[in-house]
């Protein structure tokens, strides 16, 4: 089963704040819009998500199709095979992509100590 690309994607409280932080980390902005407070940023193969106001706890995010370049991926497993397999494992899901679907879709679970993972397919 392929995931695609990783990220954490934060909940900040000042995402001016946390940028400055992370670019002295090394980190520089690979992508996201500040005015929307949302920005990506990436040191070589590491990204993090850094979003004010979106979601209440940082979350770990897959990326079925995508490089960690945000290229598209020639073979990847489609995001509703990945829920089904995850299903079928009894992994409960918090919310889910409709699998008569085909493209864009995205879904969550959250692990035994109640992190949540996203899976977002783009494409």
């Amino acid at each position: 089963m392929k995931l695609g690309a990783f990220s954490v994607s934060l909940n900040v409280k000042d995402i001016q704040a946390s940028q400055s932080f992370y670019e002295h980390l090394g980190f520089h902005v690979f992508g996201g819009d500040i005015a929307q407070k949302w920005l990506i940023l990436k040191n070589e193969n590491c990204i993090i998500g850094l979003f004010q106001g979106m979601f209440e706890k940082n979350i770990l995010t897959f990326n079925p199709g995508w490089s960690e370049d945000a290229e598209n991926l020639d073979a990847f497993t489609d995001i509703r095979d990945i829920q089904k397999h995850l299903k079928a494992n009894g992994i409960g899901m918090l919310t889910e992509a409709d699998e008569a679907t085909e493209g864009p879709a995205h879904f969550v679970i959250e692990d035994p100590d109640g992190n949540r993972i996203l899976f977002d397919q783009h494409r």
